[in-house]
């Protein structure tokens, strides 16, 4: 399975950026998918996951939307309002059960980075 994201850029504070992130792969189901992000020594931290329902970190509650399409293997993240502590490299993260192999686990893309000026 491989995970193509993009959207990401440099916007300034205040302004919108839209990413999107494709998967391709001998993919049986999609069992959920999300967003995360990671800024320079900072851990990897959940932004948001769609599965049944979407779930949104603290920091981006009302200010980002998750979508996805899993008919067309998408995830997508709309974010508004942004902030400079936003600044950071985003990746998507698909958890798929696949035919070949035949297993269930989570993938990544490569990630965008998007950086916020005040």
């Amino acid at each position: 399975v491989q995970l193509q994201a993009s959207g990401g850029g440099l916007v300034q504070a205040g302004g919108s950026l839209r990413l999107s992130c494709v998967a391709s792969g001998t993919i049986e189901r999609i069992n959920y998918m999300g967003w995360y992000r990671q800024a320079p020594g900072m851990q990897r931290e959940l932004v948001a996951v769609i599965s049944d329902g979407a779930n949104y970190a603290d920091s981006v509650k009302g200010r980002f939307t998750i979508s996805a399409d899993t008919a067309k293997k998408m995830v997508y993240l709309q974010m508004n309002r942004l902030k400079p502590e936003d600044t950071s490299v985003y990746y998507c993260n698909v958890n798929a059960a696949t035919w070949v192999p035949r297993t269930v686990k989570d993938y990544w893309g490569q990630g965008t980075q998007v950086t916020v000026s005040s």
